[in-house]
């Protein structure tokens, strides 16, 4: 009975201790930056170490929840994390000890804080009374604006330090509160803890007033008016003010004006990508996808023809074929679309666009040899806008762009996208009788529908849907469409395109596991052309069914991550050229898996897929990216890989159907018009240099790529003048890239982007190794940028150009034609120079104005024998260079 009574007391006292403890447990949640499973352990053990009792850090909320005992300090804590390396509302860590982390642990810093002037000291925090409230000001005229504010939102008194940057306030809670005073003094012009003032009315005070705007780390949960800045050529059309009204977004932490980059190389990635944002295709015309790249170094944009006037990029010394271009992850313009895909995404229509150089990952595909290049559309409905776009240019082109991002409630969303444009008149600059580039119409709608419930069920979901009608007309100017083709004294080309796509994207998110997913993305694409180049007739037509599932998870932590799935691509495909008929169906069943591993330096992503294709047989392709931080600033890259991919040799090589030369196929016993599919393995290092320059950010990136073939389908235009004739290639084909660039400010707001290329690019053909055709060994690349005022909301000026320098290229072997008929061995080197101006008002409305090819450099020679279009020796393929002079164009952005 004792021994009983004795375990009933001390069980009671153990539980009146517990809860004595429990109840003398504080718990606090404060906002802290981190980026991955190396940050929360980092976190988490530091705040352990200085004394927590219970630390928990979330990824997703970026926060820390903090159980402390009474006698410890949370600020202690948040300190010692700062010290660690992770920026928090109280405390900022210094610039060399976030460098010192890992790359993959630099998260994204609040901008314009320096380590000097936004870390808030050790005595301010240990010192700061109870109603003290940080509030940017400059002189005796701010203390008394403050005062004055201060007093008429209803505070008794109020005392601003101009050393401190504080202002005391005592005041009667049951008549006003401190957020009121604060936004009152916000309202007058300076900025707090709480809010931030508009540019409008800081801009308003006197010149001795225009103190930093940078706002301390000093206070938890504040609100401050949200600003978003603009990068020069920026229109994001989202606005902040409203009829001279600042809104006010509750938010966690400190927002402080920000400049993005429009184009940036990912420091997290294993593979070299470039990150374009939209305000990079506001720089140029860019009023479709081959446009999108004008002012970047990375891609080669030429002319193809120099009757249809079509463009195609070329990236690492090759042709576009080899490059996956995909739309939303999926597949986008290949087969029957690839000579004119490119037009059929309007550069109003893009949000993003991820470049990347080398091989890719292998759950995208066994497409990519020399790189991917995605496009994401508008649909971000965290920034709902209606926007309208109209552009014209001095030679008869118009287009319409209306896009519309808008959110149906907390979890849908939707996106209407309309695009038209047409170009009329005869532009015929060099006096050929040809026309420069056709004439037609274009429509294009798109409609897509976002549902996102990931925080709750875990699910988000992503639907498309896309039509594409598109007609045009060229040839001679004095070619009349409403003439029968056989009746027709003139050489006309008409393509008529119709495409219609549908797509799905769902996704899963395990409960309790943010890490572990499910993906499943599915798509189906119909694709007609109807042309005609003179007498000559192509037909085709192809449909696609493509899907991928797939599951993502990590090997007991998330240093150790992995992917698997499996893919199914079937392409149905019907061509007539001629009196020729092809025919067939490809059906490619795969599996794939991927392994990433994160060190505290270095990220291996390696990864295989097989796909059993039913005319190509099974291939395997194995694919690997490495990158190692030597420091934060100095990264390398290392990548292999290998690819394959079955060529269309009608659709792929229509520029050179406006000629008289015959097609000739030498068939080597494979299932695709007789030939092999063509198999590459591409090797690539880069070395990436940050550093400072002129006091501010400078990079330099170099790297080097080699591709070597096996099996490449080759595009002979040298055995005769008069015939084109594709075979597999015996031998080695190989292209070797070398580039580098080098971008940096010289002064705020003047960015310059410097690069130079050098490409050995050859082949094995059957009468020995020849340089590929129309590919330069030498580009010189310079792009210009500077803005004005770029972080205000009065409108800004922006002022852009860009000169491509071109080297000389091989041309094709012309020497059996007559001598009027013969083009040199080689070409002359040329400049191109684009140039652009704009002025934005209040983001509401944007005016631009500018010109391309204003050297008015043009190829004399784009068409051989152009008096005689039917004869033996006419071709419209030879292009080099430009086709047009300098032309010139007016644009417009509306956003409502």
């Amino acid at each position: 009975m004792k021994l009983y009574i004795s375990k009933l007391v001390l069980g009671v006292f153990l539980l009146f201790t517990s809860f004595t403890f429990a109840q003398n447990i504080s718990k606090n949640q404060f906002r802290v930056k981190g980026n991955c499973e190396m940050c929360k352990e980092r976190i988490e053990t530091t705040a352990k170490k200085a004394g927590a009792t219970s630390a928990r850090y979330s990824i997703d909320l970026q926060t820390l929840t903090l159980e402390t005992e009474p006698s410890v300090s949370p600020d202690e804590i948040l300190k010692k994390v700062a010290e660690a390396g992770h920026d928090n509302e109280k405390f900022k860590t210094s610039d060399a000890t976030y460098e010192s982390l890992p790359g993959c642990c630099h998260y994204e810093r609040d901008a314009q804080q320096s380590e000097t002037k936004a870390e808030v000291s050790d005595h301010q925090h240990d010192h700061k009374k109870e109603n003290e409230f940080y509030v940017k000001g400059n002189c005796s005229s701010c203390k008394a604006r403050i005062e004055t504010a201060a007093k008429d939102a209803g505070a008794n008194s109020a005392e601003w330090s101009a050393e401190k940057q504080s202002v005391i306030l005592n005041f009667d809670p049951s008549k006003t509160s401190a957020d009121k005073i604060l936004q009152k003094i916000a309202e007058v012009g300076h900025d707090n803890e709480k809010y931030k003032s508009s540019n409008r009315v800081y801009k308003a005070l006197p010149e001795c007033c225009l103190y930093d705007r940078e706002i301390p780390l000093g206070a938890s949960n504040p609100k401050v008016h949200f600003e978003e800045s603009e990068n020069h050529g920026n229109h994001e059309g989202h606005s902040s003010e409203s009829n001279g009204e600042t809104h006010q977004k509750n938010i966690e932490g400190v927002v402080v004006t920000a400049s993005k980059a429009a184009t940036a190389l990912s420091k997290k990635e294993a593979g070299l990508v470039f990150n374009i944002d939209k305000k990079e295709l506001l720089k140029a015309a860019c009023c479709n996808l081959s446009e999108s790249f004008e002012t970047n170094a990375t891609v080669d944009v030429s002319f193809s023809n120099a009757v249809t006037g079509t463009k195609q990029l070329k990236m690492l010394g090759l042709d576009q074929k080899y490059t996956s271009l995909t739309k939303e992850q999926l597949p986008e313009i290949r087969g029957l679309a690839s000579a004119y895909g490119l037009n059929f995404i309007p550069g109003r229509w893009i949000e993003s666009i991820q470049l990347t150089k080398g091989g890719s990952t292998v759950t995208n595909g066994y497409e990519s040899i020399t790189g991917q290049i995605n496009t994401e559309l508008l649909k971000d409905p965290a920034t709902p806008e209606t926007s309208l776009n109209l552009f014209s240019d001095f030679n008869g082109r118009a287009e319409a762009n209306v896009t519309s991002v808008a959110p149906i409630n907390e979890k849908w969303s939707q996106t209407f996208l309309l695009h038209g444009n047409g170009t009329f008149g005869n532009t015929d600059m060099n006096h050929d009788g040809f026309l420069d580039r056709p004439k037609g119409t274009q429509i294009n709608v798109g409609y897509l529908l976002n549902y996102n419930d990931l925080e709750k069920s875990g699910f988000g979901s992503h639907f498309g849907i896309n039509f594409v009608k598109d007609n045009r007309t060229a040839g001679q100017t004095a070619f009349d469409k409403n003439i029968a083709q056989n009746e027709q004294p003139a050489y006309g080309v008409g393509i008529d395109i119709s495409r219609f796509q549908v797509w799905n994207k769902t996704g899963y998110v395990f409960k309790g596991k943010p890490y572990q997913s499910l993906g499943w993305m599915n798509q189906y694409v119909y694709h007609q052309q109807d042309s005609f180049f003179g007498l000559r007739n192509y037909f085709g037509k192809q449909q696609t069914y493509y899907s991928n599932l797939i599951f993502e998870s990590i090997i007991g932590n998330t240093n150790h991550k992995y992917k698997a799935g499996a893919s199914f691509m079937y392409d149905g495909y019907d061509e007539t050229y001629l009196i020729d008929h092809f025919k067939r169906n490809e059906i490619v069943p795969g599996v794939f898996a991927e392994y990433t591993l994160t060190g505290l330096k270095y990220t291996l992503v390696a990864g295989a897929r097989a796909d059993f294709h039913n005319l190509a047989g099974t291939q395997f392709t194995p694919r690997l990216n490495f990158k190692y931080d030597f420091t934060p600033k100095t990264i390398l890259r290392l990548s292999a890989g290998r690819g394959f991919r079955t060529a269309n040799v009608f659709a792929e090589n229509q520029q050179y159907f406006a000629s008289n030369r015959s097609i000739q196929i030498l068939q080597n016993g494979g299932n695709i018009y007789g030939l092999k599919p063509e198999i590459a393995w591409n090797y690539g290092a880069s070395m990436q240099q940050e550093f400072k320059l002129f006091g501010r950010k400078s990079s330099i990136v170099a790297d080097f790529f080699r591709t070597d073939f096996q099996d490449q389908v080759l595009v002979d235009l040298d055995r005769s003048p008069q015939e084109l004739t594709f075979y597999n290639l015996e031998g080695k084909s190989f292209a070797n890239s070398f580039q580098t660039q080098w971008d940096f400010m010289p002064f705020k707001n003047f960015d310059v982007r410097l690069a130079y290329k050098y490409y050995d690019v050859q082949a094995d053909y059957l009468d020995g190794r020849r340089e590929i055709p129309f590919m330069a060994k030498h580009r010189g690349f310079v792009n210009l940028g500077y803005a004005t005022n770029k972080n205000t909301h009065e409108g800004f000026w922006s002022f852009d150009t860009t000169l491509n320098w071109v080297g000389k290229q091989r041309l094709p072997n012309t020497s059996s034609n007559p001598a009027e008929f013969q083009l040199p061995s080689y070409s002359e080197s040329y400049a191109v120079l684009n140039a652009q101006i704009s002025r934005n008002f209040n983001k509401k409305i944007r005016a631009y104005a500018g010109g391309e090819n204003l050297t008015s450099y043009y190829q004399k020679n784009a068409i051989v024998d152009f008096r005689n279009p039917f004869g033996n020796y006419f071709d419209g393929g030879m292009v080099y260079a430009p086709i047009m002079k300098a032309n010139f164009y007016v644009g417009l952005d509306v956003t409502f």
